[in-house]
């Protein structure tokens, strides 16, 4: 109405950061602990994009109202079905882990999303979210996605060694861990082995397949590491403390990132959540699991996961403890910070 105020535009500090991922078979607690972590420590607002089996959707939607409100307030969640756009939908489910290969579809799917993180369902935050969203603000006008290297030594990685397709850079990527600029990927023409012109993203990923589908081992994984072989300048590489799997030390460590600022997001691939080959990585799931929201995070987090750790000893993972615990203690003390200092100061006159 004339003369009327318009409402202030929502400010980008209260902007939601979009987390994506995608469960299907017996992942639903490995997917509930996740986006639990990533509820613990952060302190901006979150909007999860969960696409799930039909069967799955009514556990997703009773637990995650099960959590106290204090934390239900810091997020809000969409549960979509298993879909494929192009191409033939079982091809696709069958391709790699069930359901993998949605997460390529992201771009085509979520159409009024700019932005977002996706995350393989075994993936736990060791800090909060924002820190990894503000990557995409170093991105140069080229990069749309960024992804960690699936190795960081070329003689002991699997790329290097066994691919029998085109891979990004000297050991390929991992894409458990994907920044993606959803606005910039619909909106590209990607260069590629099959039309000299290039081809959008939706256009480009059912061809892709059907010429590679008998190389490749990792599923959509390995789609990826082709797609970006063809288009490098469309990558940004961030460093392996934001994806840190149980190679970076079960062989001995290998990720300095990690050695000088700790872990900032742990992939625990392989299964190693639930059995006993890697018990540093089988600990932090079990601590953040059976941490009850409310408590004190030092008191029923961090102390718990320090005395869990000193039965890891003997493993080369469970040698360098302060690798996985320095990023975890710094996050906790800022969330200590901003939930009882400020809380004290605001309601506190001298």
């Amino acid at each position: 109405k004339p003369g009327e105020q318009k409402p202030p535009k929502e400010a980008p500090s209260l902007q939601c950061m979009h987390l994506a991922v995608v469960a299907c078979g017996d992942r639903l607690e490995e997917t509930l602990i996740m986006l639990k972590s990533a509820v613990l420590f952060s302190n901006r607002r979150l909007c999860f994009h969960i696409f799930a089996e039909d069967s799955l959707k009514p556990e997703f939607e009773k637990k995650l109202k099960e959590w106290p409100s204090s934390y239900t307030k810091k997020f809000e969640s969409n549960i979509y079905p298993i879909t494929f756009s192009v191409g033939n939908a079982q091809e696709w489910k069958k391709l790699f882990k069930p359901c993998a290969a949605q997460r390529l579809f992201l771009p085509v799917i979520l159409k009024d999303v700019d932005s977002l993180l996706y995350v393989d369902t075994d993936v736990l935050f060791l800090r909060p979210i924002e820190d990894i969203w503000h990557i995409l603000k170093e991105f140069n006008s080229t990069q749309l996605a960024a992804m960690a290297p699936e190795h960081e030594i070329p003689k002991i990685g699997w790329y290097s060694r066994f691919a029998r397709h085109p891979f990004y850079g000297t050991t390929g990527v991992n894409s458990g861990v994907m920044l993606m600029n959803l606005t910039r990927i619909r909106s590209t023409r990607f260069k590629n082995s099959m039309i000299p012109g290039g081809l959008t993203w939706e256009e480009m990923l059912y061809p892709l397949y059907q010429k590679y589908k008998n190389y490749i081992t990792w599923g959509d994984q390995d789609l990826l590491n082709i797609i970006f072989y063809f288009n490098p300048e469309c990558l940004y590489v961030f460093p392996c403390q934001w994806n840190y799997r149980p190679d970076h030390c079960m062989y001995g460590s290998n990720c300095r990132g990690a050695e000088e600022e700790g872990v900032s997001i742990l992939h625990g691939n392989r299964g190693v959540y639930h059995d006993d080959k890697q018990p540093t990585f089988k600990a932090l799931y079990e601590v953040i699991r059976d941490f009850p929201f409310e408590d004190n995070l030092f008191q029923s987090l961090y102390y718990p996961l320090q005395s869990k750790f000193l039965d890891t000893v003997h493993t080369l993972c469970g040698r360098i403890p302060q690798v996985f615990l320095k990023q975890i203690e710094k996050t906790m003390k800022k969330v200590y910070e901003n939930r009882v200092i400020v809380y004290l100061g605001a309601n506190h006159r001298y």
